[in-house]
């Protein structure tokens, strides 16, 4: 009868293991899926004298995905230099508190929608932090990712070298 208790315990052991190894194996997997689709998740401030430098890779597909924050709470970034402004998707924007004002029209890759004008307090990406941002509320515009225009990037200097994207913001950009 020990026996048998001691080769049930055993099996037990070794499915608990299984299942701890396969659920360590999904997690790293995740994260490194995760890395390749934004590798950007703390970016990498450099403050040089009169300006602060946010540099950025480039995701698998050549986009720019960052982490940043909006009034404060964190958001992701992809950033979009063919968008007028910062597009915020509606559900996140509720999450963020965010007021809708007056509508305005939308013309997408999928067509023309009604969206709302707001404006952020802040907006951070690093050691970046701009104020007073333009924005819109997008119905419709699925996702949590936050396309970063340019009411925001017309702020600030950027350029790109060898699959990095630098983001520059100087002294007198900033209050």
């Amino acid at each position: 009868m020990t026996q048998t208790a001691g080769r049930r315990a055993g099996r037990v052991m070794l499915v608990l293991a299984w299942g701890a190894g396969i659920l360590l194996a999904t997690r790293f997997f995740a994260d490194w899926e995760e890395s390749r689709y934004n590798p950007n998740r703390q970016p990498v401030s450099v403050v040089q004298g009169d300006h602060i430098e946010v540099l950025l890779e480039g995701n698998v597909q050549g986009h720019f995905v960052a982490d940043g924050r909006i009034n404060g709470k964190p958001v992701t970034f992809l950033l979009d230099t063919g968008a007028t402004d910062v597009a915020i998707p509606a559900e996140l924007a509720e999450e963020l508190g965010l007021s809708r004002g007056a509508p305005v029209n939308l013309l997408t890759a999928n067509g023309q929608t009604t969206g709302f004008r707001t404006r952020l307090e802040s907006l951070a990406l690093g050691e970046i932090v701009l104020h007073d941002v333009r924005a819109i509320v997008a119905p419709g515009f699925g996702g949590d990712q936050i396309l970063l225009g340019m009411s925001a990037l017309k702020q600030l200097e950027f350029t790109q070298r060898a699959g990095t994207l630098v983001l520059r913001q100087h002294a007198t950009d900033r209050p």
